[in-house]
């Protein structure tokens, strides 16, 4: 481990404009002139990403993989080579890298690739030097030699990736927010910072509507053991670490409250209740890669089975297509669909200690007459499916009963 050796990813809100690429220079040089070495990884200028899938759309309704992999992954490029003019400015030395230049080499996947291997080669001999390498996120090469992206946020992932890769102390995510909070402070006023989170908590909370870290990325650092910090590049603070878990993290009961809001339900009614049933309802639905989530299967004096499941959003309506191809196939009744509901999750690993959580948390709901459609639970969170009206009380609900404020 390079023990004062630090990755830095800035989002595309910190580098906004101009105005705002200076103000990132100027916290790397605050980080070398405490001692620190700074490996910088960037997200493209705010907006530049989506004007880029915009134009992308306009060309081809269905834009080509590969080559839309090319055009927004340009985005990145831009950011790195006014970074990188901005330290030199400040008289530092620094060098702007894309991802192909440094051989960042990912699977076949156009869109969603995961990374293989880092030449970290060239990274080292910078460092040598005291040179500031600033280096394109979300993205990597094939082996074809083509570009590919790393999907949507992806650059959380490069960084941590690059951390691991470099042996760093810390990989640090600046972005518009201060830390991690217990929920949503657009939500709820009351929401505070987290201090400190374990991966596992960061998992679910990224899995479960939290927008602030790449859930690919807390995975990588979870395997890896490598600490996360994030940081408000606006403002100066600690901010939230999230690093492995230990005794004292058990020590809150519930550390954060989501919700999300792009969900929908959907039910097929009357399947017959046999082995293997739950499987073929869901495969076809797996296999054009829709993400399922919440399920419950009731079953029915008469031997069949109401099998209800939820997915985002933009995957419902596809998702009800086939469940209407599937019925007749299977016996089935009809095929309902409901988008207008929200998931809500508490989360804390203190809950793996405690009894009574589903029962404090299911009380609170009754006593502000919210619904609870569906359940699911894990050794360290739990969430209920609600209408969609009803998801910002019951999160404030929650937030109090549980006193996260």
């Amino acid at each position: 481990m390079i023990s004062n050796l630090v990755i830095q990813k800035f989002g595309g809100t910190s580098l906004a404009n101009i105005e705002r690429i200076q103000a990132v220079a100027n916290l790397i040089e605050q980080s070398v002139l405490n001692g620190k070495e700074v490996v910088a990884v960037v997200s493209a200028m705010a907006g530049e990403t989506q004007r880029l899938i915009d134009l992308a759309k306009e060309v081809q309704s269905e834009p080509d993989p590969r080559e839309y992999d090319a055009l927004i992954s340009s985005g990145e490029q831009v950011s790195v080579a006014l970074l990188a003019m901005a330290l030199k400015e400040k008289n530092f030395l620094s060098k702007s890298y894309t991802a192909f230049q440094l051989g960042l080499k990912t699977d076949q996947i156009h869109g969603k690739a995961r990374i293989n291997s880092i030449d970290t080669s060239v990274l080292h001999e910078d460092l040598k030097k005291g040179i500031v390498p600033v280096i394109t996120g979300f993205q990597g090469i094939n082996e074809s030699g083509d570009i590919t992206t790393l999907g949507r946020g992806g650059s959380d992932t490069s960084a941590v990736a690059l951390a691991v890769a470099l042996e760093a102390n810390e990989c640090q995510i600046f972005t518009d927010v201060d830390g991690v909070y217990t929920t949503d402070p657009r939500v709820y006023e009351k929401a505070k910072k987290i201090d400190k989170l374990s991966f596992e908590e960061m998992l679910e909370l990224s899995s479960l509507g939290a927008k602030v870290l790449q859930i690919r990325a807390v995975e990588f650092a979870s395997k890896f053991n490598m600490p996360i910090r994030v940081l408000s590049s606006f403002n100066k603070g600690e901010g939230t670490l999230i690093d492995k878990e230990d005794e004292n993290l058990e020590d809150a009961l519930i550390s954060g409250v989501t919700h999300t809001k792009n969900d929908s339900k959907l039910i097929i009614r009357q399947v017959p209740d046999v082995p293997g049933i739950a499987a073929k309802i869901l495969s076809p639905i797996s296999n054009v890669g829709i993400e399922v989530d919440v399920i419950v299967q009731n079953v029915a004096e008469d031997k069949t089975t109401d099998f209800t499941f939820t997915v985002k959003d933009e995957d419902a309506d596809k998702a009800a297509k086939i469940l209407n191809d599937l019925s007749g196939e299977l016996g089935g009744g009809s095929v309902e669909l409901a988008k207008e509901i929200s998931k809500v999750s508490v989360v804390g690993v203190g809950m793996k200690s405690h009894a009574g959580v589903a029962t404090k948390m299911f009380s609170a709901l009754a006593d502000k007459n919210i619904n609870i459609d569906m359940i699911s639970t894990s050794e360290i969170k739990i969430s209920v499916v609600v209408s969609r009206e009803s998801a910002e009380d019951a999160v404030k609900a929650l937030h109090d009963v549980f006193e996260l404020g």
